[in-house]
């Protein structure tokens, strides 16, 4: 598995979610529809690990800190595990003190000492928030900064607050998947490539609906965002760009969703994919082995913009 420089640390192609992992706000029952405990995702938590996938993205509102308490449990004992887990400044409130005190929470959920990828989760203060990193990184509780759903102009500030006291942004994480591709579209993966950030896809998958599991006979399960966002007539405009993705996955002995995977990672991104199952394990790990040609590139992007197709989540705002 060719791995991928975060600065000085060394980092899978693919990190693994945990957006789905329990249930409350924000978690997997009201997102996604799932209601999975430690003991039915320790499996996959151990299994991701033996094939080399040591990277695990969270967040305290995912669950409103259920992912991160389960998480923190698997990780016990373990020395060689990468965090990634974010401040989210709509429920900072008023307290300025809120980045430092949401992650020494995140730090007790967890329990380690330290993040290695620290997010400001949304770009509600620029100013504001991302100074609050300097004391951290300075301390060794953050190693790594990063933003999450940043326009270009929000990133490019962001890295001039850190630049002052000699720091800097080392990763994004935007929504970029075949449906959504905003954040190429408006300089930022180039932006990224040239000042040595790593950008991390999320929705890669959206949710399910590119892994071909799903169809207008099949629908994703309702009352969920994703079943909302990709209802009955969505996922029938989706079926041309799907046939694309099974031929040229035929070649590779591949699914859809692996190819999906693939094509992050061939346009130089790591995917975050959320794993609830062994079998996610087995399709990072196939991705990983797939190398699509620049035509079969061209294909899938062609196919994609066909659709018409467009999702942005409730959180998001336009990239550009």
């Amino acid at each position: 598995m060719k791995l991928v420089k975060l600065q000085n640390e060394k980092i899978p192609p693919i990190a693994f979610g945990t957006w789905s992992w329990g249930t409350g706000a924000n978690g997997g029952d009201a997102v996604f529809g799932n209601h999975l405990t430690e003991t039915d995702l320790k499996p996959v938590f151990d299994a991701a690990m033996d094939a080399g996938f040591n990277l695990w993205d969270t967040a305290a509102v995912y669950g409103m800190n259920a992912s991160e308490d389960i998480l923190g449990s698997f990780i016990k004992g373990r020395k060689n595990v990468l965090i990634s887990t974010k401040f989210t400044p709509q429920i900072a409130g008023d307290n300025d003190n809120a980045v430092e005190e949401l992650l020494n929470g995140s730090l007790n959920r967890l329990g380690v000492d330290h993040v290695d990828i620290y997010w400001i989760h949304s770009p509600a203060d620029v100013n504001r928030w991302t100074s609050k990193l300097i004391p951290l990184m300075k301390s060794g509780k953050v190693k790594y900064a990063g933003v999450s759903n940043h326009n270009l102009d929000e990133i490019k500030l962001a890295s001039s607050i850190l630049a002052e006291e000699g720091l800097k942004i080392s990763a994004v994480q935007n929504h970029y998947s075949l449906l959504y591709r905003s954040s190429e579209e408006a300089g930022i993966i180039d932006y990224c490539n040239e000042n040595d950030i790593v950008f991390f896809s999320y929705m890669v998958l959206e949710q399910g609906a590119l892994t071909d599991k799903y169809s207008a006979k099949h629908p994703l399960p309702s009352d969920t965002r994703r079943g909302e966002a990709f209802n009955v007539n969505v996922l029938s405009k989706l079926e041309g760009l799907i046939q694309v993705m099974r031929e040229i996955g035929s070649k590779y002995n591949a699914s859809t969703a692996q190819i999906a995977t693939a094509w992050s990672i061939a346009k130089g991104t790591v995917p975050i994919i959320g794993v609830t199952k062994k079998s996610h394990i087995e399709d990072a790990i196939k991705a990983t082995k797939v190398s699509l040609t620049e035509q079969e590139i061209r294909d899938l992007e062609t196919s994609a913009e066909e659709t018409g197709v467009e999702i942005r989540g409730a959180w998001e705002k336009p990239m550009h």
